[in-house]
């Protein structure tokens, strides 16, 4: 059951969410995840689900505004969508039966990765557009998997996995990247979210505040996004990243000293 919810806190963790949507190509979860737990006090498993639900109307809204400026590559985001929603059935499956401290450590592990990832690939841009043919359209349906696992698995919408694939494997422009990987991470969050609400690991009522808190910052990001210098867009991310990936494992260490043999987060 979802603790009574604290609605400024969860204003402002969606319009962070909403920014780093905008800004980066991602769903947001890598905000909403560690914000529900640590300033709404969520239980990780429920804080993974209900971020699902609030990266739904966030990623529509970012979405929007790469495709303003034709930053998107439809094609390409079928592809990555379809592997995507096998990947997040199966990765919300795994989510109702792994103990929440090891999930809360993995997460803080996969934002870390994701930090020095952003840092050294900052030059990474792609060239020119993805040459669709029969191995380049499984790869991305294979990319789609994965991003669709973690976003089951996380509460993410894949987008940390998708744009860096997208620039460097397939060699698209990253705005373009950015724009496709927000495209997929639509039909990705909804599969996920009506999984979460069957097994009753979300909270509706909080995910759909923040991702209505975040519908205009997503936006707005969106747009600062397509002229913002890559360098200083994945420094900025990268210790956004690294300050949260440090507080959850730390939540994490803690909440494994305390919790006994079978899953005490009450989900």
């Amino acid at each position: 059951m979802a603790p009574p919810i604290r609605w400024r806190k969860i204003v402002v963790a969606g319009v962070l969410a909403g920014a780093a949507s905008g800004l980066f190509g991602v769903g947001g979860g890598v905000v909403v995840v560690p914000a529900l737990v640590v300033l709404a006090a969520f239980p990780h498993k429920l804080a993974t689900g209900t971020s699902l639900t609030a990266i739904v109307p966030i990623s529509v809204a970012a979405t929007a505004g790469y495709a303003l400026d034709g930053e998107v590559n439809w094609a390409v985001a079928a592809l990555v969508a379809a592997g995507g929603l096998v990947g997040a059935f199966f990765g919300t499956r795994y989510l109702r039966t792994m103990r929440a401290p090891l999930l809360q450590a993995l997460f803080g592990a996969f934002m870390i990765l994701t930090a020095v990832r952003l840092v050294l690939g900052a030059d990474g841009d792609g060239s020119g557009l993805v040459d669709l043919t029969w191995s380049s359209g499984a790869g991305l349906v294979l990319l789609g998997v994965m991003s669709g696992v973690l976003a089951g698995l996380f509460g993410v919408g894949g987008g940390t996995v998708i744009v860096p694939a997208l620039t460097i494997v397939f060699g698209a422009p990253l705005v373009l990247a950015k724009g496709t990987s927000l495209a997929v991470i639509v039909p990705t969050s909804i599969m996920g979210t009506w999984r979460n609400q069957r097994a009753g690991l979300t909270s509706l009522r909080a995910g759909l505040l923040i991702g209505l808190a975040g519908v205009l910052a997503a936006l707005g990001a969106a747009r600062v996004s397509l002229g913002l210098d890559p360098k200083l867009s994945a420094a900025l991310f990268a210790g956004l990243l690294v300050v949260m990936a440090v507080r959850m494992i730390r939540e994490s260490r803690a909440a494994a000293r305390s919790e006994p043999l079978s899953d005490g987060d009450g989900s």
